[in-house]
Order: structure tokens, then sequence, then C-alpha cells
């Protein structure tokens, strides 16, 4: 983030912060926080919500009162923000993100922000962000990354469903077309949403549902897991790309959700495959990636398994992107133990997993500095809010998961990003590694 001169900072100082309860995409309650300055800049910021969440994640503070929203409202946070946070930040100046955000961890004082709650904490922290870069007439981006913040991601695009994000008789969470051979972000966009298309026609042809998940992909019933991914491939030829040349699969197991006892052993309930181990899985795994155009795999066994998950990085670490979401939990404690152990060779990251903006680039940074990749993500339950396009251009991480070609919560962070490297023109860069 850009230093300022002594003089700007009377400017940007924070003059009102105030929250109140809004609706996410699956129609549960978040929280949206808005900010105003000193010189009259404004702004908001709505915090996502996950359903497959890591059992360490920080802690998203639900009001438990079951006659509204099922106990899931968010009245307590938006007291917290109103009433305990911003007395304590008025007359900061934005610009100052990490006194911000040492502030609200130090105000909260637990390890996994139960006092003041993860989505209090985090939409303060987004707006802050978003109200220094509109205070100085720069976008988000540039504002987190600096000038040489160029690099648009590869969209990871969720076309099918299974798993806690469906109902249907898939095991995986997430199948992702991933259009790395594209060109331009315009271009691998345009790839895989002819893809999400394909996709449909060809369910609608075999008689299969055609609607959608929390994330806007298919979540068809199918024989199983393997056919999910062969009728990926067939979506993708019928596109006119080459699988593994133009678009290749990306894979999130979600483990977790299938783990039983966290002993090693998992229960591929929904497809009744039944009782595997991890070394089932792992065998299964290296048949996959022999056999099909699979570049990156997320989760691939539960967040308790470091073992399994160590030895899956062992055997295919150097032929795929192993990625931990439940795991690591965008928590540089736990990034730093997989960067030890050799656990992995990539982080999830989740600005809400963690809850503020400084922590989440600590666990950028550290990815980075260890050559690990960070894979941005957004939540199941989104908000179209568009921080998350910025946040990943200014940290140049490559790639990005932000749902399917359908639901507006998610197209809202594609075509933020199509504006992106609109502005950016020449300079702009899409690459996968």
């Amino acid at each position: 983030m850009k230093n300022y001169h002594k003089e700007d900072e009377m400017s940007s100082k924070i003059k009102s912060i105030r929250a109140m309860e809004i609706l996410d995409s699956r129609g549960n309650p978040t929280i949206r926080v808005f900010m105003g300055l000193e010189d009259g800049t404004k702004v908001k910021s709505s915090v996502p919500s996950g359903a497959s969440t890591g059992e360490y994640e920080a802690c998203e503070l639900r009001d438990g009162d079951k006659k509204r929203y099922g106990g899931k409202g968010v009245l307590k946070a938006v007291k917290n923000v109103n009433e305990l946070i911003a007395p304590a930040l008025i007359g900061i100046d934005a610009t100052e993100q990490a006194k911000i955000d040492e502030i609200l961890i130090s105000l909260d004082g637990t390890p996994n922000k139960d006092k003041l709650g993860a989505n209090a904490i985090l939409g303060v922290s987004m707006a802050s962000a978003k109200a220094a870069a509109s205070s100085h007439h720069l976008e988000l981006y540039e504002y987190l990354g600096g000038a040489g913040a160029n690099r648009i991601p590869v969209p990871c695009m969720n076309i099918l469903n299974g798993g806690e994000h469906a109902d249907n008789s898939v095991d995986i969470q997430e199948f992702m077309a991933v259009p790395f051979g594209a060109p331009t972000f315009k271009e691998g966009l345009r790839y895989v949403s002819e893809t999400f298309h394909t996709l449909k026609k060809l369910l609608k042809d075999r008689g299969l549902a055609t609607s959608v998940g929390d994330e806007g992909g298919f979540a068809p019933n199918l024989a199983s897991n393997e056919d999910a991914i062969e009728i990926i491939i067939e979506a993708i030829e019928k596109s006119g790309y080459k699988p593994g040349v133009d678009i290749s699969i990306a894979l999130d197991s979600a483990a977790t959700s299938f783990v039983v006892g966290k002993k090693g052993k998992y229960d591929l309930k929904w497809s009744g495959a039944g009782i595997k181990s991890s070394d089932d899985l792992i065998e299964m795994a290296k048949e996959w990636v022999k056999k099909y155009p699979i570049i990156l795999w997320e989760d691939p066994l539960a967040e308790e398994d470091w073992d399994g998950f160590k030895k899956f990085t062992k055997e295919l670490g150097n032929k795929i992107e192993v990625v931990g979401d439940d795991i690591f939990v965008t928590n540089t404690k736990f990034i730093k133990q997989g960067i030890k152990e050799q656990t992995a060779n990539a982080a999830l990251i989740k600005l809400n997993q963690i809850g503020s903006l400084s922590e989440t680039i600590d666990a950028v940074q550290l990815c980075s500095q260890n050559c690990w990749r960070a894979f941005v993500s957004h939540r199941s339950g989104e908000t179209c809010d568009t921080f998350l396009a910025d946040f990943t251009v200014a940290m140049g991480t490559g790639h990005l998961k932000t749902g399917s070609s359908s639901r507006s919560e998610r197209l809202a962070k594609y075509n933020r990003l199509l504006e992106i490297e609109d502005k950016l023109g020449d300079n702009a860069k899409y690459y996968w590694k």
C-alpha cells in the first residue's frame, strides 16, 4: 500500500462507521459496513459467508436467536461495529491499514475473533482500504498493490458441484474449468463460459438436472465422480477447445466434509462408493491425474489428515498444484507448519477465514516468500461486493475461484476483472505460472 505525505493525512481521517444487517447470496444474514472520511469520501463493504468451513476459521458471529433467521442473524456483530469498533477508529487515517487492523484485533482480544466476530472486523477492515483508495483517487487494486499491480488472474470457474454444495450423487465439491491456455482474461472467461453453456446442453440432452448450486455450478445426479470429469471434458471439446491445452480441470474435494472420525478414513457417501482410506484416495488421485487434464487439487484430504496431505503432495506435488484450504484457513501459523512439513504447495486464501485485510496479505506474502502459490477464493455465501477481484490483482497471485458463469454475485467479480484488464490495456498480464 502506498505511503502518503503528511499534508494528506487530515483529508482521509475516518469520520463515521456504521454497520447494518443484509442478506448474502443464500439468503442468510451478513454485514454491510459504511465508512465516511473527513474529506467527504463514502464507501461500503459487504462480508461473505462460508458453508464448507474449517474448524480453525475465525469466528463468524451469529446471534443464535432461533426466532430470527433460524439463529443466523448478525445483529450482535452489527452492534459491535456501531458501539465498540466505531468509537475506537474515529479520527484515525484510513490509509493506516496495519494500525486499523491491529486496533481491531486488540479490541477483540481473542485468538479466533470470538468477541467482536470476524464478520464485524473484516467489514471494517475492507471498508478502510476502499475508503483510502477512493480518497486518493486510486483504483482499489492500485492502492493495495502499487503501480506494478497488473496481473489478471486465471479464472478457475466452478461449473459442476457436489458434496455439501449440492444435493446430488457426487462427492467432489467443486469441478472447475481453468482456461490457462487463453491469451487474455477476457478470452479465458469466454472459453469457460462457453464450456459452461455447452455443459448445460449436454446435461439437458441426457435428461439430467440443470439447476445450479450455491456457487452457480450444475448439480446433476451422475453415476460416479469420474462421470463428472468426463462430461466436463466432453463439454470442453464440443465448445471447440483442447482439454489440457486450452482448458484444464481443477478439483476441490472438500474432504473434511466426508471424513470419518478424523482417523484417515473417508465415506464417499454421496456417490455410494463406500469407506476409503487416505491411501485409497491418493491412489485414486494418481490414476485421475494420469487419465485426465487435472491441473490443481484443493483439499484432497481432511483438515486433520496432515500425514495424508503430506503423502499426497509427495506423490503428486511435482505434477499439479496441491492446495490446502481447511487445513490452513488463511492462517500464517498453519501455513508455516505446512511449508515446513511440505504438506502442500499452495494455500487457499479467503479474507473471512482470518478476518482482516492485513492478516490476509501476510498469508499471501508468506506463500510467495516460500515459493508456494496463493489461490484466492470467494465463499459460497457471497454478495455483489467486488473487493475480491481488486485484491487478487493487487496480490498478483495469478488465479482465482469465484464461482460459475451464472449468479450475479459471482459474475460481479468476473465483470470487475474485465474492467481492470480493459483499464490496464497492454500492461495487463495473464498467465498460469
